[in-house]
């Protein structure tokens, strides 16, 4: 029975967000309808992008709400949505991606890789998914997620690596990168929305938190890395990170943009201002640059803005679901309901709630992280890394169950590092 109290854009929003959910699980029939009609080849690609759902349906809920409220009511809804997180994203994931940072990154990782005893393209794939998803809690997870993407996707998924190990790649990254912000307290969206409220700083995160979730990454990490091991050695062999023409100034100011970008991430005009201020020296110094990702980071700030708007109006069924179980139970419904909606969302409907018990906070939270894997809207950063991937994939589209399957075993070995250690 629906609550007395519920409102007209309410219930439209709960059933516009159930629709943008269906329409994300079947992104791939869009994209083979586009095949068999060629003729709406467009529209039927448009539909098919899964960055496009959400702010799709949200426009959709903003038309409902001139129609009900009228103007001046839509309008302040939407204004009243913080926009910060989408428009960071975005930031972050441009500057990541450029050149300059890669190739640091690359030949980090292939510094470390040279002193483990294994082959070196399994040594580069077991580091693209244990060490890049933990650094994600120093330089941010849609910074960390960038870059890993960039990474397997030129050394491996170009290398004509089997469907299944696609899926099992992209599966973990998605848990691992989730998980792997939680060293500090300022990295993991879900995380973020709750350290102030609850006064989490980073020698809590690190030590409730934190050292749990490098356990489960590494041991998801070498898993995966091992049962591929003969498919790796064979195929993993792309370009190395070795640059004799870019020089360590341009890389340094790169990483000095990266850095003030998550030095200020909760200051829009600030960050916003370094990123103008970016794109003015990538002209400067064009011929140490690769093209910019700004469509695929468009894409993403496009789905994230329309989760933000949806999303702002699931309140009403969500906060008293988290607030009817116990703390013992509230870890798995967190878990499950992250995989539909965003992890982030929940924490932050969780953090108005007065009163709770620090089973409740730990619960929530590591039940929204562990989560973080399960599908594409699950964690902030998963739009970025299926911006980057989907190209090599049949059809250009990632399955969701396929996605889901993927990211179950990973995510029941960080349920197990959460719950037992």
């Amino acid at each position: 029975m629906l609550p007395s109290e519920i409102t007209p854009p309410e219930l439209i929003a709960a059933v516009l967000f159930g629709i943008a959910v269906l329409h994300t699980f079947s992104t791939g029939l869009f994209a083979r309808l586009a095949h068999l009609q060629p003729r709406h080849a467009g529209l039927w690609h448009l539909l098919g992008e899964v960055e496009v759902v959400f702010g799709l349906w949200a426009f959709v809920l903003v038309i409902a709400m001139l129609w009900l409220s009228g103007q001046e009511a839509a309008v302040h809804y939407v204004e009243s949505r913080n926009f910060t997180e989408p428009m960071f994203v975005f930031v972050i994931m441009v500057i990541a991606a450029s050149r300059p940072i890669l190739v640091s990154v690359m030949k980090l990782v292939d510094g470390l890789a040279a002193l483990l005893p294994m082959k070196r393209p399994i040594a580069v794939f077991f580091l693209c998914l244990a060490l890049v998803p933990l650094l994600g809690s120093f330089i941010t997870e849609p910074a960390a997620m960038t870059l890993a993407a960039l990474m397997l996707r030129d050394r491996y998924f170009t290398q004509g690596i089997s469907n299944r190990l696609k899926y099992a790649t992209i599966g973990l990254l998605f848990v691992n990168i989730s998980i792997g912000g939680t060293l500090t307290h300022f990295a993991a969206p879900p995380v973020l929305m709750v350290a102030a409220q609850w006064q989490w700083d980073t020698p809590f995160m690190f030590s409730h938190f934190g050292w749990k979730a490098a356990i489960a990454v590494f041991i998801n990490a070498t898993a995966l890395s091992w049962l591929f091991r003969g498919e790796l050695a064979a195929k993993g062999r792309g370009p190395d990170g070795s640059d004799p023409t870019m020089p360590l100034t341009v890389a340094g100011i790169h990483i000095a943009f990266l850095v003030g970008v998550v030095v200020f991430a909760h200051h829009t005009a600030v960050f916003m201002g370094l990123f103008l201020f970016f794109l003015g020296y990538t002209e400067a110094y064009a011929r140490h640059q690769n093209p910019l990702i700004l469509r695929e980071g468009l894409l993403v700030a496009f789905f994230l803005a329309g989760l933000v708007v949806l999303g702002g109006l699931q309140q009403w069924w969500l906060q008293p679901l988290l607030t009817r179980v116990e703390p013992s139970a509230l870890y798995l419904l967190s878990t499950t309901l992250t995989a539909i909606t965003d992890n982030a969302a929940l924490t932050y409907l969780a953090s108005l709630v007065e009163g709770v018990s620090e089973e409740f906070k730990y619960a929530i939270v590591a039940g929204a992280v562990t989560g973080g894997g399960l599908s594409i809207i699950a964690n902030a950063p998963n739009p970025a890394g299926v911006a980057i991937l989907k190209s090599s994939f049949d059809d250009e589209s990632v399955a969701p169950l396929g996605l889901l399957l993927a990211a179950l075993p990973p995510t029941c070995v960080a349920a197990l590092a959460f719950q037992l250690l």
